[in-house]
């Protein structure tokens, strides 16, 4: 049974402030929790409807679930885990995606999931981006959290130290079908309402689009987590060819 402590504490964590503080972060969903604790992410308490072999763990009802959880639809178990501690450097080898103001948890946790697929080690995010241990985004990664390093730093700065060549996705650029892409590079995306940063596209030079066949008469733009996927469906078969 959970304590008035212990739900206050795991209420708390659904706010950044509190996750800091505190050091943990909540994870929900049988896929979820278990790819976490199968990449060794310490947990602090497993709360779950079900016994569990070989895996500490609390058991509570539905109800009590309920209470703690950040979901419309409750799943059978949630997981408290420590923050990881990530090592950062600017010197970075392969692809690496960097997101500026991305507010969205859904977009950002699609995000994560598409460097997974195309393993894709380290994501790069402006401060002002939303959290990546949001509930909500650790929710839609579908453990892809598990194994993607998620770094918060200033962008500026990041494209200055950045020793590989740096695209921008807006709207303006070159045809993303005619640039040849080289292995080591960051590719820098920003929201779907407002795009990058003018302060940021200033430092870059290689601005690639993502074509529209829509004679005019389609969307402004495409969602961010969309774009990424096609841009980097795009890069890495250009490199297979």
């Amino acid at each position: 049974m959970l304590s008035k402590n212990r739900l206050k504490l795991i209420r708390q964590l659904s706010q950044k402030k509190f996750r800091q503080e505190k050091n943990l972060f909540v994870a929900e969903g049988e896929k979820v929790v278990h790819e976490l604790l199968d990449s060794g992410w310490r947990a602090n308490q497993i709360y779950t409807t079900d016994p569990l072999k070989n895996i500490p763990h609390t058991l509570v009802d539905q109800s009590e679930l309920k209470k703690i959880s950040n979901l419309s639809s409750v799943s059978s178990i949630i997981g408290v885990f420590h923050l990881p501690k990530y090592e950062f450097s600017y010197v970075n080898k392969g692809l690496s995606v960097a997101l500026d103001s991305i507010a969205d948890p859904g977009n950002l946790g699609t995000i994560i999931r598409l460097c997974d697929w195309f393993g894709i080690k380290n994501l790069f995010c402006s401060p002002n981006t939303v959290d990546c241990f949001n509930p909500k985004v650790v929710q839609s990664t579908m453990g892809s959290i598990a194994r993607v390093q998620c770094h918060y730093v200033e962008l500026l700065t990041l494209i200055d130290k950045c020793e590989t060549k740096v695209y921008a996705a807006t709207l303006d650029g070159s045809s993303l079908y005619k640039e040849s892409f080289p292995t080591d590079g960051l590719l820098l995306m920003g929201s779907e309402s407002h795009g990058i940063n003018n302060e940021l596209l200033a430092e870059i030079e290689n601005r690639i689009t993502i074509p529209t066949h829509s004679g005019g008469r389609g969307p402004e733009s495409l969602n961010v987590a969309s774009a990424t996927a096609i841009l980097l469906g795009e890069i890495f078969r250009s490199r297979a060819i």
